[in-house]
């Protein structure tokens, strides 16, 4: 039974497919983040990791900070849901495998995403993200979901101001990669990365306790809302 539910997929391709059985996320995937991070550069190829369902919640469920870090993150995010399966997929065509769209936020517990080399553990707290439970269809947006805008708000201020047109690798980049390590399949979700103004980069930092509600929205695909509630 998958962790994840979507409520508009009725008599769509979609309708039973398990949905976020693989998550897939993309790291530094646009421009002006990498730099408030620490990144001399752009990364030259997509930095891909992956998060588990039980990170995440849906969206109006409240997402859990743990009690181990007071260093939670918010992340806005596009997120890319696969429709058609394939391997070794052209850039060309691989916009034709993606289903549609929806809204994300990785949850990232920075000290723990910093004790390895790895980004497992600060990225798989349970019920740490979330992801909306409406998606969009491909053929009602721009092309790769180019150009919208994507903005992060906490207890009602704008702290992320972004656009896709903005990320280093586009959906179909992202896409046909991935196809070369593995066969994508129905279902399968992509994270795409997420614009600067990240609480860690800011001064004095931000990051996310029990009470916030965070808000995040992206043009024409709608607005995810969560409160932030403290592990028991």
């Amino acid at each position: 039974m998958p962790h994840l539910h979507f409520s508009n997929l009725a008599g769509t391709p979609l309708e039973t497919a398990e949905i976020g059985v693989r998550i897939f996320c993309v790291g530094h995937n646009y421009q002006e983040h990498a730099k408030e991070t620490g990144q001399a550069a752009a990364p030259e190829f997509p930095n891909f990791f992956t998060r588990f369902a039980s990170s995440f919640v849906m969206g109006d469920e409240d997402i859990v900070t743990p009690k181990v870090s007071a260093r939670h993150d918010y992340e806005g995010e596009l997120v890319v849901v696969i429709g058609k399966s394939g391997r070794h997929i052209p850039e060309a065509s691989a916009l034709e495998h993606v289903y549609g769209y929806t809204v994300g936020m990785d949850g990232s517990v920075r000290d723990w995403q910093r004790r390895t080399s790895q980004f497992t553990l600060g990225k798989n707290f349970d019920k740490s993200g979330a992801i909306s439970g409406k998606i969009v269809p491909a053929d009602a947006l721009p092309a790769g979901a180019h150009g919208l805008k994507l903005q992060t708000r906490l207890n009602g201020e704008l702290l992320q101001d972004g656009n896709t047109a903005d990320m280093v690798f586009g959906v179909a980049k992202l896409v046909s990669t991935l196809s070369t390590v593995l066969e994508i399949q129905p279902g399968d979700l992509i994270l795409t990365g997420t614009p600067a103004g990240v609480g860690m980069a800011r001064d004095p930092r931000v990051f996310l306790k029990a009470g916030d509600v965070m808000e995040v929205s992206i043009e024409g695909i709608g607005t995810l809302k969560n409160r932030i509630v403290a592990e028991a």
